[in-house]
């Protein structure tokens, strides 16, 4: 049994991990880490029956579980603290949170020695099958555009997952036809440049939860490669895998890719 612990065990993200270790076979819940419900056992924050343990307000209540693998899908500021912990402490962490700068990953990179992170843009085997599907079509084609879409609460943009597809598409063909467009009549009307000039189009609307399109073109033809995510069920099959998988790996990972061996 891999014994886990969550942070940000009360928010939306961490309630459904909670849900999804407690009812594998193969992973315990041992710990939960949220200040906002600290005290107040974790079966009243989750509606989990059989747990017997109070949320903490910190995160040495990993080491006092004896946690082997933390999962953070918290905020920035705090997913970095939290990876400075794991680390120091040898424990595994897979992280969902997204914002993190090169100089972040660099850091995180150098920082675990005796145990490991894997940290990815996108949990979804899905999505993270429409990212790799995007690199391979990238050299047949001359244009492409990603949309990508989320709910009314996702407070960065664009998205981890829309910017790691457009690097990935950018590193896999330098051959992408200049935007023809001499004014926009209003700013910013065709989205953000990203690497290799490839737009980015941003939606936040309420009713959504995460889905995104990748569009491109050639002569005669055009290719769509579209994931959705309508529920946060969806994220979980990944990210239980990662915690399964994560002592197999080495130091920091970026991506689902190497677990899912693709």
């Amino acid at each position: 049994m891999t014994r886990v612990g969550v942070f940000g065990a009360g928010g939306r993200m961490g309630m459904a991990v909670c849900h999804a270790v407690h009812d594998d076979p193969e992973l315990e819940l041992v710990a939960a880490v949220d200040p906002h419900y600290s005290g107040i056992d974790i079966c009243e924050v989750t509606g989990i029956s059989g747990c017997t343990f109070e949320v903490s307000s910190d995160a040495s209540s990993l080491l006092q579980s004896k946690v082997d693998v933390a999962i953070d899908f918290t905020h920035p500021d705090a997913a970095r603290v939290n990876l400075e912990f794991c680390a120091a402490n040898g424990i595994h962490d897979v992280v969902g949170t997204s914002g993190f700068t090169e100089q972040d990953f660099a850091s995180i990179g150098d920082s675990f020695t005796s145990s490991n992170c894997l940290i990815a843009p996108n949990f979804a085997i899905g999505a993270v099958l429409m990212m790799r599907f995007a690199e391979m079509a990238a050299p047949y084609f001359e244009t492409a555009e990603i949309i990508e879409l989320h709910h009314d609460k996702k407070v960065d943009a664009p998205s981890g997952t829309a910017i790691s597809t457009v690097e990935r598409m950018a590193a896999a063909s330098v051959d992408w036809a200049d935007d023809p467009t001499e004014a926009e009549v209003i700013a910013n009307a065709r989205g953000a440049e990203g690497p290799a000039g490839i737009r980015v189009h941003s939606v936040r609307m309420r009713g959504m939860v995460a889905h995104q399109e990748v569009m491109l073109g050639t002569a005669g033809q055009t290719l769509s490669i579209r994931h959705d995510s309508y529920d946060r069920s969806s994220f979980m099959p990944g990210v239980v895998l990662a915690a399964k998988r994560i002592a197999g790996l080495s130091g920091l990972t970026v991506g689902l890719d190497a677990v899912l061996g693709i």
